[in-house]
């Protein structure tokens, strides 16, 4: 299988990829306000490639469950001075982390190789026109509802059926729109309109997405869920989410989203000897 974002290309099977998160909000669930400033917002991106990072996820608007949407402008405002210095600063392909085509196109424009997009449930086709014509990497996202709205009460009959579904579905609309396969990567959207049960039974089924034959990415940092199972506030998530990221790449995940890069680097690194050590005659 293969990747393609711009000017970067990845091969799998590889070592997983990390995608580190760069929240450059005022209200995100665990480091709003931190990375307004764009001069920490680039220290930040520093930090995150420096402990491993592949990629880094730029976001202008927080999707933590019942956040206010925000004004295209004020998110382009945000973000765009952060990818400009980030552009010319870094070799790692950048991501925007955004629901609107305005400020995706804008994005890439300035320099962003991936557009990570929560909405892949929408109907209108523009943000995949933008994707198609920008030739970028894409991240189509399931999400049950909208993030004012998504945890209110979210249902399923199969959830693990309905999300490989609505993927499958995706990715043949994708095409449609004349998005290349090879642009495309596929996310179960842990969080987003799932129940704790919902969450855990996707990620105990992850390998069934295999079949889409499509890279998968993972993101789980610091997300409620863990704090309902674990009874954790969002600076003590770490080990649950490390669990997670090992069970995922054992299921076959290439690619993992996350705040705390050097401790996901290290524990992929490891699970990845271990597999291949197991594989050697003894």
């Amino acid at each position: 299988m293969v990747w393609r974002c711009r000017q970067y290309t990845f091969s799998f099977p590889r070592p997983a990829l990390v995608m580190g998160i760069l929240n450059v909000t005022p209200d995100s669930f665990s480091d709003g306000g931190r990375f307004l400033d764009t001069s920490a917002a680039v220290d930040r991106a520093q930090r995150l490639v420096a402990e491993g990072a592949d990629l880094v996820d730029i976001g202008g608007e927080s999707t933590r469950p019942g956040a206010p949407e925000v004004e295209a402008s004020e998110e382009r405002r945000r973000v765009l001075p952060v990818l400009e210095r980030l552009q010319a600063e870094l070799r790692v392909p950048l991501s925007i982390d955004t629901r609107k085509p305005e400020v995706a196109a804008a994005a890439l424009e300035a320099g962003a190789s991936v557009v990570n997009d929560v909405e892949a449930n929408r109907t209108d086709p523009e943000m995949w026109r933008v994707v198609a014509q920008g030739n970028c990497g894409y991240v189509a996202m399931h999400m049950q509802g909208a993030p004012q709205t998504m945890q209110i009460a979210p249902s399923y009959s199969d959830v693990v059926g309905e999300v490989g579904r609505f993927l499958e579905e995706r990715l043949e609309r994708l095409t449609a729109a004349g998005v290349g396969g090879e642009q495309v990567i596929l996310d179960p959207g842990i969080g987003f309109g799932k129940s704790l049960d919902h969450n855990l039974e996707l990620i105990a089924h992850l390998s069934q997405l295999s079949r889409l034959h499509r890279p998968i990415l993972l993101g789980v940092s610091r997300k409620s869920f863990l704090g309902r199972l674990l009874g954790a506030e969002v600076p003590d998530r770490l080990p649950g989410a490390l669990a997670c990221t090992v069970w995922g790449a054992l299921q076959g995940v290439q690619i993992f989203r996350t705040h705390d890069v050097g401790a996901t680097v290290q524990a992929l690194r490891t699970v990845e000897a271990l597999t291949s050590a197991r594989t050697r005659p003894v």
